[in-house]
């Protein structure tokens, strides 16, 4: 897949003191945002935390009220801007009496230099359903179908909403490593997700909005090295709050029969834990993963 990048100066999205509200509610406050020529950035962020209303932005489907925004040196929503844009969004239907072979054909005819329709179907593995009418198709099926729209145009700045919500294992780690192939042949990747696992398999950058502003932007690396430190995972009998008043622990947090410690001192905290709890059971100790770090980030940020 080769992809169009004819403007070598403009980064792919500048958006500088970027507000906007709804009613009372300050969507977007302040908010400042530049995404380069190629990679993958997650934006990450609770329900109404505004990384929706930033990604409308963008896309020019919804206008802010105040500062600026920019695709490529276009406005958002141009003609300019939206030839090198591809989306999948993650609430979309299409006409259910095609089939994605003809929703193929019909979405290449409105770029000057698709993807072929055959090429599409085998990158998006669409080929076991690539005639059979949409209305038809399973869930991840639709999924698939959707993506494979989404990058028919060769973008150079991809959008991902919720990408592989409704897709089995398997087919979600096969649309995993087509990203990760875009992203390496120079396309820039925007990716939401509720999947962490995915931020952490896909994403060189995270970016964390919460209120409107932006909480966090760096790599998974770096994110992991603000919070610092080391996860203790076990079955102890000690009481939660014992645990938590343990030195070296940071937070801790119960999952299933396991108690989970987030510590800045793993030495510290294991010697505290075998002084109220010698047996501790099926003891682990990691570094964070990103869904930790993230968590990790609300106790050490304001």
């Amino acid at each position: 897949m080769n992809v169009q990048n004819t403007d070598t100066a403009a980064e792919a999205v500048v958006a500088n003191g970027l507000g906007k509200r709804f009613g009372q509610k300050k969507a977007l406050d302040d908010l400042d945002l530049r995404l380069g020529q190629r990679g993958i950035t997650a934006i990450l962020g609770a329900n109404g935390a505004g990384k929706t209303t930033f990604i409308r932005c963008v896309l020019g489907l919804t206008r802010h009220d105040t500062g600026s925004i920019s695709v490529f040196g276009h406005a958002p929503g141009s003609a300019a801007a939206r030839s090198r844009t591809g989306v999948m969004l993650q609430d979309a239907d299409l006409p259910h009496l095609l089939t994605p072979r003809e929703h193929l054909t019909l979405f290449a005819s409105y770029y000057d230099r698709p993807l072929g329709v055959d090429q599409a179907i085998a990158t998006c593995d669409l080929t076991d359903f690539a005639d059979k009418r949409y209305k038809k198709l399973s869930g991840g099926q639709k999924r698939r179908t959707q993506f494979a729209l989404s990058v028919i145009g060769q973008p150079s700045l991809l959008f991902l909403d919720e990408p592989t919500t409704g897709l089995d294992t398997d087919a979600r780690r096969t649309l995993w490593q087509t990203v990760r192939n875009l992203a390496d042949a120079g396309t820039a990747i925007v990716l939401t997700t509720h999947y962490l696992e995915e931020a952490d398999a896909l994403a060189d950058r995270v970016v964390v909005i919460r209120d409107g502003k932006v909480l966090t932007d760096a790599s998974t690396q770096t994110i992991r090295e603000t919070v610092g430190g080391s996860l203790i995972r076990c079955v102890t009998t000690a009481a939660l709050n014992s645990v938590s008043a343990l030195d070296g622990v940071r937070s801790v947090r119960t999952e299933g029969r396991f108690t989970e410690l987030l510590c800045h001192d793993a030495p510290a905290a294991l010697r505290a834990l075998f002084a109220i709890d010698p047996s501790p059971q099926d003891l682990t100790v990691s570094k964070p993963s990103l869904e930790e770090a993230i968590a990790g980030l609300a106790t050490v940020t304001p």
